[in-house]
């Protein structure tokens, strides 16, 4: 891959941030987009790109994704069509860190916000440096109607699913595997194959 392709993706999911924050930039193709995130993850296996925990920390907001469906002659999953995500629903995923038991441990929240109506997961969340990979699991559940949470439930067994996760392997947990994080947006392809691409929130 040349020099000009690696600027081509960076300038293509830049200019999709820059348009779904309506700063009336063009709107790159759903196509251009697909291309554009699986340049940026070749480029990271290629180069042997690491992230840290820390530089995933704070609120983002989903702007992008991908399905995946079976191959019809081999049987196995590939990727999907990619889609905008309506502005109508806002879903957010955040990560906060808790430094004082592991640099890489931390929790982690998705939330799906409608008008005056927001429904939020939250759980542990545990970090693979070496191989960008954030294994997570949702124990708590919480609903919340104008800003007021209204029914908050465990999911499992709660807490002692929360304490039992640590020792989990990967290969049991839902996770990403990021292949670009900057200061303005994280793009990872998920356990069931498909892309995603995030917007920092607190950005202005």
């Amino acid at each position: 891959m040349t020099s000009t392709n690696t600027h081509d993706f960076v300038r293509i999911l830049t200019q999709v941030a820059a348009a779904y924050r309506g700063q009336k930039n063009q709107r790159p193709t759903t196509e251009e987009v697909v291309n554009a995130l699986l340049a940026a993850e070749t480029i990271a296996k290629k180069q042997r790109l690491n992230y840290n925990f820390e530089s995933l920390v704070g609120q983002w907001r989903l702007c992008f994704a991908t399905g995946t469906k079976k191959a019809r002659e081999s049987g196995g999953i590939v990727l999907g069509k990619g889609w905008y995500v309506p502005k109508l629903a806002t879903i957010y995923i955040s990560f906060k860190a808790t430094p004082e038991e592991d640099l890489n441990s931390g929790e982690i929240g998705n939330q799906v916000q409608l008008g005056s109506i927001s429904l939020q997961l939250t759980g542990p969340a545990k970090y693979l440096g070496k191989k960008n990979i954030l294994a997570f699991d949702f124990t708590q559940m919480f609903l919340s109607l104008f800003g007021r949470t209204i029914y908050q439930q465990n999911i499992r067994s709660g807490k002692g699913e929360s304490e039992d996760f640590y020792n989990q392997p990967i290969a049991k947990l839902p996770f990403f595997a990021f292949f670009l994080v900057n200061a303005d947006l994280i793009a990872a392809r998920g356990r069931g194959g498909g892309l995603a691409l995030w917007i920092r929130e607190d950005i202005s």
